[in-house]
């Protein structure tokens, strides 16, 4: 691993520098880029700078060391304003953002996922629209992306070995008729690979991996970032403010330290990666008279669109023990039911995925509010446990928004996110398409019983600021770019046009790639 340089220190006056806000997959990915070309970086993060020995081993201690934790506010149908409406979202505020908990899922997306309003055609209550972009286009991209992360059973990565967790998903997957399974790909090492070592199948990796094996931005782009010089990371620092010229240009960042004093980052270009509650709250509290609605806001869409993907579990027990927590938490996937095929009652597709809960995670989300027989069975037969997710494309809505709530605040006295989501009904057939696949899956399998396990608090957040071809359709251009803004960026799932089915920190970390190359272009220009 390359070893850790100190960071760079630019002066807050210092206006030729790029400002990022948020260092997961997309803002760790388009830092990195950048200074790898010469471009001094300010990398601004919420979080503390954890490293991998700084991890607890234990879920609710892990999760309350590198969540973000602020409060927030849920409003709609969907049943998580019920169980849990302060949204303990694993959104992570720490250096390396949710990279540092994420499953290390790297699918890609489908071509006619790019192409959802075509392909799909009219969906009432949808707001479906195209990418600006295509696969082909962004092809290049996902190979680079899967070569800087080591993605397994490509570009000749091996495959991870398979959990008896994976065995019995794909077993129950072939018996009912699924030929597309495989413990991959993921960007955890079989073997290792560009300094990381290889996996030694320990665990939940959803607590940070200790090991170094699994990708993360932490372990591979800060480290190499650093060493160039060009990187000026500030941890503990949490953006409130962008603000720009009178000519409606972006300027600078104000954001308060870690000592808990307001600082001005001047900025020659800006890019906004916060995730898809976070950052258009951002856009939101930057509202000006010349951006009455948030900043770069012409079209009204920003905040808007926000989708989670279509999830759920399937637990099921069988006689003997499977103990799906050894080796890793998601090891394997089955993609047969990723396709577009409206004779299943919905548009889109979706994947199902190993998981593993540990019990105590297991005991919260399982079935939030329940007790009983029933509930403490299904713990009781933990070791015999089998456990699988649904990942899948939802659907984007206008109502479901990301808005500011001036009646909660924050530690710092700001308006927080409320996040308002109902489901589709789009998302609810493909949900209970999904779970009937699983059910069946593992009674073919041998299952002597099966559990429905609801949505987890906080999945894959994307769509608050989506890409469009016209300006008046969603809030940047294919590059990321603000239609209102030429100097201001997204650079998370924010802008994502539409969800598509796979995982989706593939797509983002492939996207910021792309849009270094092209904000190193128009810098080179002057265009910006």
């Amino acid at each position: 691993m390359t070893s850790i340089s100190s960071s760079a220190r630019f002066d807050l006056t210092d206006d030729s520098v790029v400002v990022v806000v948020g260092s997961g997959a997309g803002g760790g990915t388009l830092a990195h880029e950048l200074v790898e070309k010469g471009i001094k970086v300010v990398l601004l993060e919420a979080g503390p700078h954890l490293r991998n020995e700084d991890y607890v081993n234990d879920e609710w201690e892990a999760f309350n060391q590198m969540a973000w934790l602020d409060p927030r506010t849920t409003s709609g149908q969907w049943r998580i304003s019920r169980d849990f409406p302060n949204l303990p979202a694993w959104i992570c505020q720490v250096v390396g953002g949710t990279t540092t908990h994420w499953s290390g899922a790297t699918p890609r997306f489908k071509a006619h996922e790019f192409k959802a309003r075509s392909t799909y055609g009219r969906v009432d209550g949808a707001n479906l629209l195209d990418w600006p972009i295509t696969l082909e286009e962004l092809e290049p991209y996902y190979d680079r992306a899967e070569i800087k992360m080591g993605s397994t059973h490509r570009h000749g990565r091996a495959p991870l070995p398979a959990n008896n967790n994976y065995k019995v998903l794909a077993n129950g997957g072939e018996r009912v008729g699924y030929r597309q399974y495989a413990t991959g790909p993921y960007a955890t090492n079989a073997e290792p690979y560009d300094g990381r070592p290889a996996s030694i199948q320990d665990g939940f990796n959803f607590q940070g991996d200790k090991n170094k094996s699994k990708w993360s931005i932490m372990v591979s782009e800060i480290p190499k970032s650093l060493k160039t010089g060009n990187l000026d990371l500030r941890p503990d620092c949490h953006a409130v403010q962008i603000t720009h010229t009178p000519a409606g240009k972006v300027d600078g960042v104000l954001y308060i330290d870690h000592d808990g004093n307001l600082q001005e980052q001047k900025a020659r270009v800006v890019a906004v990666a916060g995730n898809s509650i976070e950052t258009p709250r951002l856009l939101q509290l930057s509202a000006s008279p010349l951006f009455p609605d948030g900043l770069a806001n012409s079209s009204g869409q920003l905040g808007r669109n926000y989708m989670r993907h279509t999830t759920g579990s399937v637990y099921a027990q069988f006689d003997q023990p499977v103990h799906m927590y050894r080796g890793e938490t998601m090891a394997g996937l089955i993609s047969d039911e990723s396709r577009h095929d409206a004779e299943r009652g919905f548009v889109g597709g979706y994947y199902l995925q190993t998981i593993s809960l540990g019990p105590a995670f297991l005991a919260s989300f399982s079935d939030p509010g329940a007790w009983g027989p029933d509930f403490t069975a299904l713990l009781d037969g933990y070791a015999n446990t089998a456990g699988l997710w649904i990942t899948g494309e939802d659907m984007p809505q206008l109502e479901n928004r990301v808005t500011l709530n001036t009646t909660v605040q924050d530690r710092f006295g700001l308006p927080v996110a409320n996040v308002h989501f109902s489901d589709h009904a789009n998302d609810l057939a493909m949900r209970g398409h999904a779970y009937r696949q699983g059910e069946l899956l593992y009674e073919a399998a041998g299952a002597l019983s099966s559990h429905r396990t609801p949505p987890y608090p906080s999945t894959h957040n994307l769509g608050t600021s989506r890409m469009s071809e016209r300006p008046e359709d969603g809030v940047v251009n294919k590059f990321g770019q603000a239609h209102d803004v030429s100097n201001l960026f997204i650079s998370d799932g924010s802008q994502f046009t539409t969800g598509a089915a796979a995982n989706p920190t593939l797509t983002i970390v492939a996207l910021a790639i792309r849009q270094a190359e092209y904000i190193a272009q128009q810098m080179a220009a002057a265009e910006i």
